[in-house]
């Protein structure tokens, strides 16, 4: 399972460093003009426009957003999996870490926390928070795999199941 999970984290890492390169953690409001007609002239903050933009000008864009969220809740719902399996220490910081990062990565995105009491926190907060969950998980990740990796040395044929496995999910979800 740690194998599994530290295949989404390198699938989170990967297409979000994609998504960062188009992304403005701005919470300035601006006018939309981009692809999208019926929110032509609709005012929105810079990081929600710019979330739209990638969705429906960035060649790849859109999948590279999916592939961010179904490997999001691929890892969280591995961690529980992972808690169940009896690796609490680890799986429950794991946890705790996906959660809050996904509750930023919203946050960051000004799409599902806007107009809640979590929405009046500054954009750039919640995309700074969603970067530092980002690693702080993924020291976890590491640490728990070399950790059982020193009780349970990989071979070349688990290493490739969880490969499959990981790529069989994240495409189901």
């Amino acid at each position: 399972m740690g194998e599994i999970l530290i295949y989404c984290f390198l699938v989170v890492l990967l297409t979000g460093g994609f998504l960062a390169l188009y992304y403005t953690p701005d919470g300035q409001m601006v006018s939309y003009n981009g692809a999208y007609e019926p929110l032509r002239g609709v005012p929105m903050s810079a990081a929600y426009d710019s979330t739209l933009k990638i969705g429906y000008e960035v060649r790849g864009g859109l999948f590279m957003r999916q592939l961010h969220h179904n490997s999001s809740v691929l890892l969280v719902l591995g961690t529980v999996v992972w808690a169940m399996l009896g690796r609490f220490r680890y799986a429950l910081a794991a946890l705790g870490l996906g959660v809050l990062g996904g509750l930023a990565g919203y946050g960051a995105a000004d799409d599902l926390l806007s107009g809640t009491f979590l929405g009046r926190l500054p954009i750039p907060w919640w995309y700074g928070v969603h970067l530092l969950a980002a690693l702080a998980l993924g020291a976890v990740l590491v640490t728990s795999s070399r950790r059982e990796a020193a009780l349970n040395p990989r071979t070349l044929r688990l290493v490739a199941l969880s490969l499959g496995l990981t790529s069989l999910m994240i495409f189901w979800l």
